[in-house]
């Protein structure tokens, strides 16, 4: 998207927030060292055919050892804030009980080191690498694993409330509960309807738990949660495939949004997925419309919506639509569709339509294959993503949105999941070879966009 409208309308409200965004298990490597248990994702990652070309995360970006390097790199970027992940596992090994001290060392270190360089720590309590103890012994379908979350959000808080001031309980509850326990995608690659709706209500009531717990002992803590959105579009002006968006958003936006922020299950979801649905106890759904200070927005996907039309569902597909491929004119190195309007659109709903005061930006990126001339690393579509998706979150802004802030996704290339290291989303490339870190066209970009405060042009 190129500039557009005066130049008054390209610049930032001051004290907007740029940041970039990690997460524990895609960069820290490290998986067995100081006293870390086994997390899902460490035991996924060894089962034939889970991840492309076999890879694994045992070393990653080596952050672990690296991050002193890795805070220098976010200062010199200019970033105001960086967005982690604290390892459940290193902290807590079997999920529950004595923390591990020197787990919680390293997070001591990282926080005071991005404080020292100037940069605000925003911290995500779960990002997807539960402790294996916890799966065995039933997992994110269980309810007691929402009681261990909080337990350990109220280890982190503890130890680190005193310095850090923003929190998110968990990352993405929809991937956890869907690629997790349906698809079978993520770890721990279990296929179960019913084990998904349950592991989506035990992680949004865990949430609600950890956030109570972070403000039981830390009442100045400002605490929210990343979700993430489908902007649902009707394929084709008929009534049929409006019917089907709206189921569609449903199941990727209202299962969640509703309950986080209403207080309540969307009653059409509900109804459809008749006994699969989760139990609910009394008290439920109170806490897990606990009070928010911001609400966190991840964004990646939109996606344009038919009627099935009498085909019957596939596996990970439990009600009637289908998503067809959209008419778009570019798609990241993963063939998802660039649609900035798409963010655009979930920003003005979770201001007009949900309410929500306080808006966050916390992921947006697109992997591209980047191309290594003299040393340097040219990725102008990851740069042109950025700007256009910057561009989307001014124009909500316009409309009334109030978002504080935007963190690319990622600070640095990483381990993305089940397709292992090829997708690369960093502003900064990491050679896996030797863990060289080399600053991207993109990240020189954004740098120049943080200066600014302001979309400045391409170059």
């Amino acid at each position: 998207m190129e500039n557009s409208g005066s130049s008054g309308e390209q610049v930032f409200p001051a004290g907007f927030t740029w940041g970039a965004a990690t997460s524990a298990y895609q960069i820290e490597g490290a998986i067995a060292e100081d006293g870390k248990g086994e997390s899902i994702w460490d035991r996924f990652v060894r089962q034939p055919g889970r991840v492309a070309r076999g890879e694994r995360a045992d070393v990653a970006a080596d952050h672990y050892h690296r991050w002193p390097e890795d805070v220098r790199l976010i200062a010199a970027l200019g970033l105001g804030a960086y967005r982690f992940s604290v390892a459940w596992a290193r902290v807590l090994p079997e999920g529950r009980g004595m923390p591990n001290e020197r787990g919680l060392g390293f997070y001591d270190r990282l926080v005071d080191g991005l404080l020292a360089a100037g940069v605000e720590p925003w911290l995500t309590v779960y990002h997807w690498d539960l402790p294996q103890a916890l799966e065995d012994a039933g997992g994110w379908p269980r309810r007691d694993t929402a009681l261990a979350l909080a337990e350990y959000a109220d280890v982190l808080a503890r130890r680190l409330g005193d310095r850090v001031v923003r929190w998110m309980t968990v990352n993405e509850p929809w991937e956890i509960g869907v690629l997790g326990y349906l698809t079978g995608e993520h770890a721990p690659g279990r296929r179960s309807l019913r084990a998904a709706l349950s592991a989506m209500h035990h992680v949004l009531l865990g949430h609600g738990l950890a956030a109570s717990a972070i403000r039981a002992s830390r009442p100045h803590a400002q605490i929210g949660i990343a979700l993430d959105m489908v902007t649902c579009y009707a394929d084709r002006d008929r009534e049929p495939d409006r019917r089907a968006a709206l189921i569609a958003d449903g199941w990727f936006n209202r299962w969640l949004l509703d309950p986080v922020l209403r207080g309540q299950y969307p009653a059409d979801l509900w109804a459809a997925f008749g006994s699969a649905s989760p139990t609910i106890r009394p008290g439920d759904l109170e806490a897990i419309s606990t009070r928010l200070d911001f609400v966190g927005l991840n964004y990646y996907y939109s996606a344009w919506i038919r009627d099935r039309a009498g085909r019957a569902p596939r596996s990970g597909e439990p009600l009637p639509f289908k998503i067809v491929s959209p008419h778009v004119t570019e798609r990241t190195g993963l063939g998802w569709a660039v649609h900035p309007a798409g963010l655009r659109d979930a920003l003005t709903r979770l201001s007009v339509e949900y309410g929500v005061r306080r808006l966050a930006v916390t992921e947006s990126g697109a992997a591209y294959a980047d191309r290594v001339v003299d040393g340097g690393v040219v990725d102008l579509d990851r740069a042109r993503y950025h700007r256009s998706y910057l561009q989307a979150t001014l124009e909500a802004m316009h409309a009334g949105a109030p978002v504080e802030a935007y963190f690319a996704w990622s600070l640095l290339d990483n381990f993305e999941w089940q397709h292992g290291f090829r997708p690369r989303f960093g502003l900064v490339r990491v050679d896996r070879r030797t863990q060289r870190r080399t600053v991207k066209a993109s990240g020189r970009w954004f740098t120049a966009a943080v200066a600014a405060n302001a979309l400045v042009p391409l170059r």
